[in-house]
């Protein structure tokens, strides 16, 4: 029997929407296994029996009679624990469209008319013929505005991407460095600084053309107190520390020479302590003229007592987290969100870049996001709109403000399964299902994907060390939809941990080829260089091939079949006919 209430699909959502100007893509949720088979049943709201009634808009007893409708047959996208995902791409005549949904049960008693107001029983061909011309039950996509299609740039999906945290990559200049700045390779803390800085991003331009990398994403390189530089200080001026404007201008010049896209960190929640605005509000109160800017319960903003004695959580005024030195940007303030605009419009506009990668962006209001994409858009329009989400991003990703988000839930699900061994290989396979299913397909074709970041502990730690997992776990994610990243040093096997103090995960980039791993490096450059010769890596589906073994699995991505074995023993396994045999965290790529 099929669990009525366990279908699920809502219109003009993840479930519905516009691929491009002419397409349609329509999604329908179920319990698993109960369905052996669903059409789409969609069609014209305007083509009627009788009269030519006007559709679009008709319900009730005056909606019998449309004839527009035509079976689509739909395909099973992927199941997760408790739920399949069905799949079906539709090019409407006229660009608009109302539809439902016929269900076949597996125990073959059942064809059921899943329609927006209601299930009906359709088996009877007589009662088939009145349901399925009643446009009353039907969802509704109106039409296809092209303005409201998400467009995301065609260039983010052949790009191969490289995190660089600037204070830990590469000193070029130390007559620059702050005065108090440690020797390369100190055991990073959360106050010292190692000196690095865009010169030495410049000097080492040619070191990440040879990796293959064709996409640099910064951390914040604006004025801040901070070495993680997510205080800022003053928007439109590089800190001095990391070489100025000059040298980002001329890093910018050089990377696009090379083919390479730069894209800044956008820290629009919050800004530091020591801006010049928060300054004023710090001294004047509520006479300061940027008063408003912030979210601000009681004045003075600072309690008359030294800041150990504050309770942090629970200051006079709202922060990123519970960190006093970052108080929280009010963006429904009409000057302060012009004010952040106009940052966005001049990183953009002045110094060519390519993307902006919004942090924290989830707690900032949806009409500032709204905005901010018509000003990047109006002045670059493949200038690449990145979410820091953590969670499901699905209300920022509708068209009208970010282009994609970075995976986290794919990270999750690599990691656990590769490397902390916390979940089956089905559960895996759910996990990566949920990833694909959860947002449209442009959307995950514009995915930002990752291992690990300044955030995170990095890929190495969290293997244990162990440099076969890893090896496993960047494989499994150069060969998923969506564009890749390398956080800076994990192609030469960097190592450290994050969390309970430690910032181990922000250690200085190794240059010493003799302490470099210069064979996961070679790696690394091979799973570039196999993402960049076959695009149909960015597919957004993926076909898991059956392998019964518990700790190997298969998956097919365009033409390329690739097995692994995730466990420490060697595995001989079945797959399409074909018996493997593969060592301890061994893998095989066939295909290509």
């Amino acid at each position: 029997m099929i669990t009525e209430s366990a279908l699920m699909h809502n219109p003009k959502s993840t479930q519905c929407y516009a691929y491009n100007d002419e397409t349609l893509h329509v999604r329908l949720r179920c319990a698993k296994d109960e369905i052996d088979k669903v059409v789409l049943w969609i069609g014209d709201p305007y083509e009627w029996a009788v009269g030519g009634l006007d559709g679009g808009n008709l319900g009730g007893s005056d909606a019998h009679g449309w004839t527009g409708g035509r079976e689509v047959s739909m395909v099973l996208e992927g199941e997760t624990q408790n739920h399949e995902c069905w799949f079906a791409e539709f090019t409407p005549p006229k660009r608009r469209a109302r539809y439902g949904f016929i269900l076949y049960s597996k125990c073959g008693q059942q064809k059921l008319l899943f329609g927006e107001k209601r299930c009906v029983e359709i088996s009877d061909e007589s009662v088939a013929e009145v349901e399925l011309s009643d446009l009353s039950n039907f969802y509704c996509f109106p039409y296809i505005n092209p303005r409201d299609v998400l467009k995301t740039p065609e260039w983010v999906k052949g790009t191969v991407w490289y995190h660089i945290f600037p204070e830990r990559f590469c000193n070029g200049r130390p007559e620059i460095s702050p005065a108090n700045v440690q020797p390369w390779g100190t055991e990073p803390d959360h106050h010292n600084f190692m000196g690095g800085d865009l010169w030495g991003v410049i000097e080492k331009l040619d070191y990440l053309e040879s990796l293959g990398v064709n996409g640099l994403y910064f951390c914040p390189i604006f004025i801040a107190s901070a070495n993680h530089k997510y205080d800022t200080v003053d928007y439109f001026n590089v800190d001095p520390h990391f070489g100025g404007n000059e040298a980002f201008k001329t890093l910018v010049k050089e990377a696009h020479q090379r083919g390479m896209k730069i894209m800044l960190d956008a820290v629009f929640n919050h800004m530091g302590d020591q801006h010049p605005i928060w300054l004023d509000v710090v001294e004047k109160g509520k006479d300061s003229a940027y008063a408003d800017w912030f979210w601000v319960k009681e004045f003075p903003v600072y309690e008359d007592k030294p800041r150990d004695q504050w309770d942090g959580t629970n200051l006079r005024y709202e922060t990123f987290g519970n960190v006093a030195a970052m108080p929280k940007l009010n963006t429904e303030n009409e000057a302060c969100r012009n004010y952040l605009l106009d940052i966005a419009r001049h990183w953009v506009k002045e110094f060519d870049i390519d993307g902006w990668r919004l942090d924290v962006c989830n707690e900032v209001d949806h009409a500032f996001w709204r905005d901010f994409r018509q000003v990047i858009k109006g002045v670059k329009p493949d200038c690449y709109i990145l979410g820091e989400v953590w969670h499901d991003a699905s209300a920022w990703l509708s068209g009208d403000q970010y282009d994609s988000v970075m995976n986290y839930p794919m990270t999750q699900a690599i990691l656990d399964y590769f490397a902390l061994n916390s979940r089956s290989k089905q559960e895996f396979i759910w996990d990566v299902n949920r990833s694909y299913t959860s947002y449209p397909h442009h959307v995950n074709e514009a995915m930002f994907n990752l291992l690990d970041s300044h955030d995170t502990s990095r890929i190495l730690h969290l293997c244990g060390g162990n440099k076969d997992k890893a090896k496993l776990a960047y494989l499994f994610m150069f060969t998923q939809v969506g564009t890749p990243c390398v956080y800076y040093g994990g192609e030469v096997a960097l190592s450290g941990g994050r969390g309970d103090g430690s910032e181990a995960n922000r250690r200085c980039m190794i240059w010493d080829k003799d302490s470099q791993d210069l064979s996961f490096m070679a790696f690394i450059k091979e799973l570039i260089d196999l993402r960049k010769s076959q695009p149909d890596l960015n597919t957004p589906t993926i076909q898991w091939l059956e392998v019964d073994n518990d700790d190997c699995v298969a998956y097919q991505r365009g033409q390329l079949e690739i097995v692994i074995n995730n466990s420490e023993q060697p595995q001989v396994v079945q797959v399409n006919n074909e018996t493997l045999s593969l060592p301890p965290y061994g893998y095989r790529i066939s295909g290509n």
